[in-house]
């Protein structure tokens, strides 16, 4: 875990804290500018507690690192632009606050919220500063606890799956056999079925051969009835004539 000290001294350190500008509001209110996006170097010695002096030191001291942090100089037409973009924002009801905005008459230095946290890493001599400072060290440390439990959670996960491979491994053969004894299954349920189809086929013919037997037995009887009735009463004179 990188120390204060190392973060005071090490640029590649202190750029790799730049995203972490959330933990400004952590430790005090930074008052922006009405845009919502800039502040003076003298909100930026307020907000420190120290002496706007201190922090001209410090940019001047790290100048290339804080213009690549959204450190920037107006001057000029884009100075007169940014006092009026800023008295608009401020509008009519906080005339007040617009009469005492300093409108500066050649330059005006400007600050982001990533360049005031990047001031925060490099001032020795505020309390407010060192504050920053360990809020960010305190959440690299717990981010770093985090990754250490997620890598120690993702070494079980893997240990648990090298012991479920060597059971599939094992358990192959077990399925191959299974499926082939499947394949057999289906294969004599398929079997099953032509004859059972075989067989509904030929019950059919046997109904069929049933309805023509009936058929022809209702018609033997019909005919056996009419030789009945034909030849009763001829019979029925013969025994008379015996007698």
């Amino acid at each position: 875990m990188p120390t204060e000290v190392a973060l005071l001294e090490s640029r590649a350190l202190r750029g790799e804290q730049m995203g972490r500008v959330d933990v400004l509001d952590k430790v005090k209110s930074l008052v922006m500018l009405p845009d919502g996006i800039h502040v003076r170097t003298e909100d930026v010695a307020r907000y420190f507690e120290v002496s706007t002096e201190a922090v001209k030191k410090v940019t001047q001291r790290h100048r290339a690192e804080v213009v690549e942090n959204g450190l920037i100089l107006l001057r000029g037409a884009e100075l007169q632009l940014f006092h009026r973009d800023m008295l608009s924002l401020w509008g009519r009801e906080a005339r007040e606050v617009r009469e005492s905005y300093p409108q500066a008459a050649t330059q005006l230095t400007l600050y982001t919220r990533r360049t005031v946290l990047n001031i925060a890493m490099l001032l020795r001599d505020s309390d407010i500063a060192r504050c920053v400072r360990t809020y960010l060290l305190d959440a690299e440390e717990s981010l770093r606890e985090q990754y250490a439990s997620l890598d120690q959670r993702v070494t079980r996960i893997e240990s648990c799956l090298s012991g479920v491979g060597s059971a599939l491994q094992e358990l192959g053969p077990v399925l191959v056999r299974m499926s082939e004894r499947f394949d057999s299954l289906d294969r004599k349920v398929e079997m099953t079925h032509q004859v059972l189809g075989a067989m509904s086929l030929r019950l059919t013919d046997v109904q069929q051969d049933v309805v023509r037997l009936d058929g022809r037995l209702d018609c033997f009887a019909r005919q056996l009835r009419d030789l009945r009735r034909r030849t009763g009463p001829r019979g029925q004179h013969g025994r008379n004539g015996q007698g």
